[in-house]
């Protein structure tokens, strides 16, 4: 274990707790809703985690150190939701309901969906990177947006909008294209953002429809699943 890889280690620790707790507190406060707090957890989560993965030495240990971070806060999510770990402003800030239980299939889910395209894929391909940013900018901007802005619902799946729709496949589209551009131009992938559009761009709309489908708590599997099959093919 090299001494930048522990520096980033902390690095992708401290960000992500940071962030956790910020939610966590300002929900407990009913400064925000607790569904609100779920959403921006869910949103931001992932784009700070990935760009840390810049800051590893290209060892093959990296990717199982920077897979401790999801791995730690997922075990986190059991032990609350198993009710081991008492933490109410957790509880308040990820579950819709107040039940803990809820913590043990969304949130979780959402976890090892991290600690898998971590470990399996890492910086060697953009599957990763584009099945978390999918996850993250479009689900989570598909619900905020979905809730606030969403009159007419989809005919196929009744608690869910067109406007959700459309805010999963712009904000999966947009976080996913940001992120690679940022690993090209810090030379982890070859080519460019253009040359990566068409598939980033129906990888999103395959993503988009599987959302939309009325699969209560899947998403965050269904959604990197159907991304991380796509890109199999298209990369």
């Amino acid at each position: 274990m090299t001494g930048q890889n522990i520096l980033a280690l902390a690095a992708s620790f401290g960000l992500s707790l940071v962030w956790l707790r910020i939610n966590d507190a300002i929900a407990h406060r009913g400064w925000i809703s607790s569904g609100l707090s779920r959403k921006l957890i869910h949103i931001g989560t992932g784009p700070l985690f990935v760009l840390t993965w810049l800051l590893y030495a290209d060892n093959p240990q990296a990717r199982y150190l920077a897979a401790l971070v999801p791995l730690a806060i997922t075990a986190q999510f059991v032990l609350v939701g198993l009710g081991l770990w008492p933490d109410p402003a957790a509880v308040k800030a990820m579950s819709r309901t107040g039940d803990r239980r809820e913590i043990l299939r969304g949130p979780l889910y959402y976890g090892i969906a991290f600690v898998a395209l971590t470990v399996i894929f890492w910086k060697e391909s953009p599957t990763a990177i584009i099945a978390l940013m999918l996850l993250c900018g479009g689900d989570g901007l598909a619900d905020v947006i979905g809730q606030r802005f969403g009159r007419a619902t989809l005919p196929w799946s009744p608690r869910k909008t067109w406007a959700g729709m459309l805010a999963m496949f712009g904000g999966g589209w947009l976080f996913s294209l940001a992120m690679l551009a940022i690993f090209i131009q810090a030379g982890v992938f070859p080519g460019t953002v253009l040359e990566m559009l068409p598939a980033v761009t129906l990888i999103a709309a395959a993503a988009t429809f599987v959302e939309s489908l009325p699969l209560n708590d899947l998403d965050n599997l269904t959604i990197p699943v159907t991304a991380v099959f796509l890109s199999y093919l298209l990369f």
